[in-house]
């Protein structure tokens, strides 16, 4: 049975079950990643890692300032190069993060939530989307590229753009770590399908489990803020999922109020 024909509660018990999944990988990192500590980042996508005693360059594509995370001696997170002739043999995935007596990892790399949007649908943990039965990746529309299209039948398209989020200040998850003209011109665009008759939404992946709540970080980026405030005005729907980062994968932990 399809799920634009189950009944509302078939669908409600299929997103109960679903969540039983939360305690599991959805997104499985490739086998070989390596725990390294951080020494320094060098320009935009370099970081120098100590791993075997030894200094190694790993690729990021991380291109925020990753506020508070680059801390000497920090542990990182390292995947192997599915290409073996990539000059840089590892990417960084997930950073260590100390909070009193715990840590936790917190992912940076900035693939995943794309990559995250189709596995919590496939899996039924996005109940905003219940009815649609496709899931278009990186559609595009006019001059933008988006993450998301959902479609199904009887429904407006539902247009999706994700953002990772790694900057928590005062319990509160908050995005972006560095101005971000290109964030501001995404939430232009949802505006604009809004206002044609469309669904559009923000879906903010949160990989780290500390924030109690979400919001735009105005004290780095007022004008996105701005933006994002006005989005959701009219009628931008905004979700934030908490993503939890281990050294298997990443999981889906719930989702954070958003505040405006």
């Amino acid at each position: 049975m399809s799920d634009k024909n189950r009944r509302p509660e078939q669908n409600s018990i299929k997103f109960k079950e679903a969540c039983k999944l939360m305690n599991g990988a959805l997104l499985k990192y490739p086998q070989g990643c390596r725990i390294g500590r951080f020494i320094r980042r060098e320009k935009r996508f370099f970081v120098s890692v100590e791993l075997d005693g030894q200094e190694v360059k790993a690729h990021t594509n991380n291109t925020g300032t990753m506020l508070g995370l680059l801390r000497p001696g920090a542990l990182v997170l390292l995947s192997p190069a599915a290409n073996p002739e990539r000059k840089l043999k590892w990417t960084v995935e997930a950073l260590g993060q100390k909070s009193g007596k715990s840590f936790f990892w917190v992912g940076v790399n900035t693939s995943m939530p794309n990559r995250l949007l189709g596995a919590f649908f496939e899996a039924g943990l996005l109940p905003w989307t219940q009815g649609y039965t496709k899931l278009k990746r990186e559609a595009v529309n006019g001059e933008s590229r988006l993450d998301g299209l959902f479609t199904g039948a009887g429904l407006p398209e539902l247009w999706v753009e994700c953002k990772n989020v790694t900057l928590v200040e005062d319990c509160e998850a908050t995005f972006p770590d560095a101005v971000t003209s290109r964030g501001a011109k995404h939430l232009q665009t949802l505006m604009r399908l809004k206002a044609e008759g469309a669904r559009a939404a923000m879906l903010y992946v949160v990989q780290r489990p500390d924030g109690r709540c979400f919001r735009a970080a105005d004290y780095v980026d007022p004008a996105y803020a701005e933006a994002l405030a006005e989005a959701a005005a009219c009628g931008v729907e905004i979700y934030a999922v908490v993503a939890s980062v281990s050294e298997e994968g990443i999981s889906y932990a719930g989702l954070l109020p958003y505040q405006a």
